[in-house]
């Protein structure tokens, strides 16, 4: 079976050493690289290319939505997924403008933490409800209309609230009963209308319109 390789990038010695030991009992998870600040994360992840990258928010040097950035600009193979003491609505959407794969709490418990890595690493976007709610919050309170409102249309709406639940392409093709390849032209739309760049952003943005409820990421 081969293996996730992970990347672990946190200036916390205990918590990064820590986190290490529990994902390397894992039968199905190698740890490949435990840098402490951002610069060397990103450094880090162009040399080692790992199939997931655990980025604490806060370090130095570099800090991780910025590292996240860069990640994802030389490396988009690489999942993220963004460790955090913080659940700030400004955080959680600066990671996601960055393209991060989930945002999840430095509280959450290690088996939670496996999953979510199994599942970003899968394609599927993990995010904590409570965590949706406060960046909905925040754009709602903070955000200025974009220059295109259009309203999407109902089979992009259906691929949206899909793609919510965390399906893959394949998936929803197989429940809308189309090819993969329409699913992919109704995305591009989608983001083109929404004037996002990921699956994510979409989400949160339909969210926020009110085109979809927080129970249809349940």
């Amino acid at each position: 079976m081969k293996k996730i390789r992970v990347l672990v990038a946190d200036d916390h010695p205990a918590f990064r050493d820590g986190l290490c030991r529990f994902l390397e009992e894992e039968n199905d998870i190698e740890v490949v690289g435990r840098p402490a600040d951002g610069v060397e994360a990103v450094m880090l992840v162009k040399e080692l290319h790992p199939d997931v990258a655990i980025i604490d928010v806060v370090m130095p040097e570099l800090g991780g939505i910025e590292a996240a950035r860069e990640i994802k600009a030389t490396c988009p193979t690489t999942a993220i997924l963004m460790l955090s003491a913080y659940d700030y609505g400004s955080y959680l959407l600066a990671s996601l403008q960055a393209g991060v794969a989930g945002y999840v709490s430095k509280s959450t418990p290690v088996s939670e933490l496996v999953s979510s890595i199994r599942l970003v690493h899968a394609g599927r976007a993990v995010f904590d409800l409570r965590g949706v709610k406060k960046v909905i919050s925040y754009v709602s309170g903070n955000s200025k209309p974009g220059k295109n409102t259009s309203r999407l249309r109902q089979r992009e709406l259906d691929v949206l609230e899909l793609a919510a639940k965390g399906m893959t392409n394949k998936a929803i093709a197989g429940e809308l009963n189309i090819s993969q390849r329409t699913v992919q032209t109704h995305l591009f739309n989608i983001f083109r209308k929404l004037e996002v760049k990921s699956r994510t952003e979409a989400v949160f943005r339909a969210l926020r319109e009110g085109w979809l409820v927080p129970d249809d990421l349940s």
